[in-house]
């Protein structure tokens, strides 16, 4: 079988590297010269710290949660800032931290009353 430029392959001819985008066999061309290649997505998982913070912070559990939420929403947030955008997760993360201060300082507040109120049963409290 013989391939004639003029008037295409041969009867029965297939090319053994098969079809492409461009309608014929073999390699596709090289890149021109100055040519940028596509960026390279990588998906994006969820930091686990920033679902814990979270967690923690709705749930409190009796305060000792604000405290880990505080910790593991620091955490988290530095771990997703350094991902380079394979991490999401801020906001939970911030959302977090942001519980986890107001179950400190729920906590704060309840010590001062609880203090206050030792102190004026006990009657030296202010007159």
């Amino acid at each position: 079988m013989s391939f004639d430029p003029n008037r295409g392959p041969a009867a029965g001819w297939t090319d053994p590297t098969g079809p492409t985008e461009w309608g014929q066999g073999g390699p596709p061309p090289p890149p021109h010269p100055g040519y940028q290649s596509q960026p390279v997505y990588v998906a994006q998982s969820t930091n686990g710290l920033a679902v814990a913070s979270l967690v923690l912070g709705i749930l409190w559990l009796y305060w000792i949660g604000s405290i880990l939420a505080l910790i593991f929403g620091y955490v988290a947030k530095s771990q997703i800032d350094r991902s380079q955008g394979r991490q999401s997760g801020r906001g939970m993360a911030v959302a977090g931290i942001v519980l986890g201060w107001v179950g400190v300082g729920i906590l704060t507040l309840v010590i001062v009353i609880g203090i206050g109120a030792a102190v004026f049963r006990s009657g030296t409290g202010l007159r």
